[in-house]
């Protein structure tokens, strides 16, 4: 499974650009960023969601911070 793992958080920041961090995330398929200037909601599916955290935490602070691996998950076992 190419995209492996399943990205949600929640993004807390000044002045933050839905289009901006939609635009950096890209390479990810799936992605969905979702709030406004004070708030983002971001789903995405990736091969390395180290990524969407280094991204992401340039612009706030993150939490609420949710992988899921999928590939783990399609074989019924948990994680």
């Amino acid at each position: 499974m190419e995209e492996r793992y399943h990205v949600e958080l929640l993004l807390e920041g000044n002045d933050l650009n839905e289009d901006q961090v939609r635009e950096e995330l890209e390479a990810c398929s799936s992605c969905n960023v979702l709030g406004d200037e004070d708030l983002l909601k971001i789903t995405a599916n990736t091969a390395e969601p180290w990524k969407i955290l280094e991204i992401t935490h340039r612009y706030g602070e993150i939490y609420d911070i949710v992988i899921e691996d999928m590939d783990r998950q399609s074989r019924g076992l948990k994680g």
